[in-house]
């Protein structure tokens, strides 16, 4: 049985993580969960799975976790330096990242640094140190496997291709709940228009993400890193019924493409068998009833949270990660509504403008360059607020 870590087990990717395992007992073995403050779902998710450790990250609900755990055999631990600890410490073959945000950036490194090979859904840490991460998993022979729909499709159409006959690789984008709106419009969307997603199930914030396609941004971002590819052979296309999940072009002129339902248990169960296909019972694709695939161009201009994305991996340095920083700042006060949704974009902006460039970041000045991020972005938010 193959023995998995599994961080930010209460979220999205989590829940859905814990279905394939709940559906292949015979195969996965959960001995480690961790969430942040969802202390009523981890203790609902340990009391199932019965890990070996249980470690939730706000040490505020430690008490409560313990003496709800108290009658079992897990360990229950508190705060992100005791989940640092145990990663590197537990016998596990696979981690599978599903923290939200800059958050999942340390417990990936934790994870390849101690030589484990690592599921990753959380976008954000190649976002911000994908050449660090990447050198990392090399250098330590650890598998990095991608969670993420899109990348996931790449990876298996790279499977047993000479990088060296990529043309391009072509990112498919739902286009978002906004697709169809006229851009003036998206002034006074609200939050719960946003959070419609028209496919896909996710959390909150990669939500609104995919509805200012800065999702799709980051994704380019990571796919620079995690196939070594160059930016100008990243192109999005836009496919509304997220049937194909990406592409890739060869100097042949052939495409391969990977396909399936918009369910992410799908990337996660390729992921966790990894390098074998095995049978599950997930829905399949019927082409007698989804019969019609479209594709479109992006609208940039509607969408400007994709240049940004573009400009700041052709910039390098650590203006990804100011980019991200920013964007979760701007996120979490649209989802407050401090901010309108257009309004996104340009707070991202500012926050570059305002933020100290560094050409060739360590992990320190990745962290330092987040919180810096942060902080400036929180302060244009309240002076938007003041005004």
């Amino acid at each position: 049985m193959k023995k998995i870590i599994l961080t930010g087990s209460t979220g999205s990717i989590g829940t859905q993580t814990l279905d394939v395992v709940r559906n292949n007992s015979d195969k996965f073995k959960i001995v480690v969960l961790s969430a942040y403050q969802s202390a009523d779902k981890l203790i609902e998710q340990a009391k199932e799975f019965n890990p070996e450790y249980v470690v939730i990250g706000n040490k505020s609900f430690y008490e409560y976790v313990r003496a709800a755990l108290y009658d079992s055999n897990i360990k229950v631990h508190a705060g992100l330096e005791a989940l640092y600890d145990i990663i590197k410490s537990v016998e596990a073959d696979i981690v599978v990242s599903a923290m939200v945000g800059f958050a999942g950036l340390i417990p990936t490194m934790k994870a390849l640094e101690s030589g484990k090979n690592v599921a990753i859904a959380n976008k954000e840490t190649l976002v911000v140190a994908g050449e660090l991460i990447m050198k990392t998993s090399k250098e330590l022979n650890c598998n990095l496997i991608p969670v993420d729909s899109e990348h996931s499709a790449i990876y298996q159409c790279l499977a047993g291709e000479d990088k060296l006959a990529i043309e391009k690789i072509i990112l498919t984008a739902s286009g978002g709940p906004f697709r169809n709106y006229p851009k003036k419009k998206l002034k006074k969307v609200t939050p719960a228009e946003a959070l419609k997603h028209p496919n896909w199930n996710m959390g909150a914030k990669i939500t609104i993400d995919s509805a200012t396609m800065m999702n799709k941004g980051l994704e380019v971002i990571e796919a620079r890193w995690l196939f070594d590819i160059l930016a100008e052979k990243i192109e999005i296309v836009v496919h509304p019924q997220s049937i194909i999940h990406s592409m890739v072009q060869f100097c042949d002129g052939s495409i391969k493409a990977q396909m399936g339902l918009p369910d992410m248990r799908f990337p996660i169960h390729y992921a966790l068998n990894f390098p074998q296909r095995t049978q599950n019972s997930f829905l399949r694709y019927d082409f007698k009833t989804i019969n019609t695939l479209t594709f479109e161009k992006p609208d940039i201009e509607k969408f400007p949270c994709l240049q940004i994305a573009y400009d700041a991996l052709k910039t390098g340095g650590n203006i990804p990660c100011i980019v991200n920083a920013a964007n979760e700042i701007a996120v979490n006060a649209f989802l407050k509504q401090q901010i309108g949704f257009t309004q996104i974009p340009k707070i991202i902006e500012k926050t570059i403008s305002r933020c100290y460039k560094v050409d060739k970041p360590n992990l320190d000045i990745y962290i330092e360059s987040d919180l810096e991020a942060r902080l400036t972005a929180e302060q244009i938010v309240a002076q938007k607020n003041r005004v």
